[in-house]
C-alpha cells in the first residue's frame, strides 16, 4: 500500500504571466515522471486545455498524446477558491482513488484566483491523507511588473474581475498581485529576456518587498526553469499557510451560496436567434454571466459565446474533434435561475 503523499505544485500568476509555458515545460520534461494536472480556467472554455492537450506529452505509459481524455482536468469557473468546495473535492478524491499511478499533481490556477484558499483545502482530512502542497510557485511577468501594470494586458484581468459574480471588484490589481506573492514558495521572473538588467533589478527589489526572505527568485525565458528548481521543494505548504497575510484574509468566510450555477444543453441553433434570446433572457431574469459554445448546422466551426450584461461576443474557436458531439453547451451563473425557465427561453434558437 502506497503511504508517500503525493506532492502538488500550484502555478499562479496573472493572465498572460506565462503560467501555460511554465506547465508546459514541466511536462515536456517530465522524463517518465506521471503528473497529473488540473487546469482552472477562466472565460473562453477549453483554451489552455487545448494549447496543454495538443503538446504531444502526457503520461508517456498511457500513450502520450493520444491517451484518454481524464489525464488533465478541467475547471470551468475561474475562481479557484470559489470552486474548492464544489468541483475541487470530487477531481482531488477522483485522484486519491488513483493514487498509485500519479506522481507529482500539477494545478494551474485561474489568473485571478487567489492562491491561499486553495493551498487551506489541502488541510482537509480527505486530501491531506493523500496530497501534500510541495510548493506554490508564483509566475511573475517581469516586463509587464516593470511597467508598473503587474499583468501583460490590465484591461483584459480586469474586465474579468468585474465580470466575475465571485471575484472581490473592490480589490485592486495590485492586492490581487500581493496576495499571489502572499503565499509563493518560489517566485518565478517570466520573459526575462525582455527587461534590461536595470528593470530585471527594480522587479527583484519589488517582489522582495511582498515575500518572506527564504522565499527565492529565478529568472525564466519560455518558462525554461529546471525541474530540480520547480519540483520537490517538499514545503508541506498546508500547514505553514495560515500564518502567511493575504489582503482577502477577512473574506475566508464570505459565502458565494447566493449565486447559481448552472448548464443548458440544446442541440443545432440558429446564431442569430440565440444571441437575440440570450439578450432577451438576461432583461428578464437575473443573469450575470454567459459562457459556452454552440454548434451551427452545416458548420465544421465551434462557436464560442460569452457574455456580461447584454453584450454578447460570439467566434468560432476551432473545428468539431472527430468523434465529439456537435451540440450547444451554455453555462448561466446568476441568481435564482430557474433551468426550465432558461430552457424554454432557448427553445426558439434551436434549428
Amino acid at each position: 500500500m502506497q503511504t508517500t503523499k503525493i506532492p502538488a505544485t500550484i502555478v499562479t500568476g496573472f493572465l498572460g504571466s506565462g503560467k501555460t509555458t511554465l506547465m508546459r515545460h514541466i511536462l515536456e520534461k517530465a522524463q517518465g515522471l506521471r503528473v497529473a494536472v488540473i487546469v482552472n480556467e477562466f472565460g473562453e472554455l477549453g483554451i489552455d486545455g487545448e494549447i496543454l492537450r495538443t503538446c504531444a506529452i502526457g503520461c508517456k505509459d498511457e500513450g502520450g498524446a493520444d491517451a484518454p481524455e481524464g489525464q488533465i482536468y478541467e475547471l470551468a469557473n475561474g475562481c479557484m477558491c470559489c470552486t474548492v468546495q464544489e468541483e475541487f473535492f470530487p477531481v482531488m478524491k477522483a485522484l486519491a482513488e488513483r493514487r498509485a499511478d500519479i506522481d507529482v499533481l500539477l494545478i494551474e490556477t485561474s489568473g485571478l484566483a487567489l492562491p491561499k484558499p486553495l493551498v487551506q483545502a489541502f488541510q482537509w482530512p480527505e486530501i491531506a491523507s493523500v496530497f501534500t502542497v510541495d510548493s506554490v510557485v508564483t509566475v511573475v511577468d517581469a516586463p509587464a511588473t516593470a511597467a508598473g501594470q503587474f499583468a501583460h494586458d490590465p484591461h483584459a484581468v480586469d474586465a474579468q474581475r468585474l465580470a466575475d459574480p465571485n471575484l472581490d471588484h473592490e480589490a485592486s490589481l495590485h492586492e490581487l498581485f500581493e496576495d499571489q506573492l502572499s503565499a509563493a514558495d518560489l517566485v518565478v521572473l517570466s520573459k526575462a529576456d525582455l527587461v534590461s538588467p536595470e528593470e530585471l533589478a527594480q522587479v527583484r527589489a519589488l517582489v522582495a518587498e511582498e515575500v518572506p526572505a527564504e522565499v527565492k527568485m529565478v529568472e525564466a525565458v519560455q518558462g525554461s526553469v529546471p525541474l530540480s528548481v520547480l519540483l520537490g521543494q517538499q514545503r508541506a505548504a498546508e500547514i505553514h499557510i495560515d500564518a502567511r497575510h493575504s489582503n482577502h484574509d477577512h473574506d475566508e468566510a464570505h459565502d458565494h451560496d447566493d449565486f447559481d450555477s448552472l448548464f443548458i444543453d440544446l442541440g443545432a441553433v440558429d446564431r442569430d436567434r440565440l444571441i437575440q434570446a440570450l439578450q432577451d433572457i438576461v432583461q428578464q431574469h437575473a443573469v450575470l454571466r454567459v459562457k459556452g459554445f454552440a454548434a451551427l448546422p452545416g458548420k465544421k466551426m465551434r462557436l464560442l459565446v460569452q457574455g456580461v450584461g447584454r453584450r454578447f461576443d460570439a467566434y468560432f474557436d476551432r473545428a468539431w474533434k472527430e468523434g465529439e458531439a456537435q451540440a450547444t453547451r451554455l453555462v448561466f451563473i446568476g441568481k435564482g435561475l430557474d433551468a426550465g425557465l432558461l430552457r424554454t427561453a432557448l427553445a426558439a434558437s434551436e434549428v
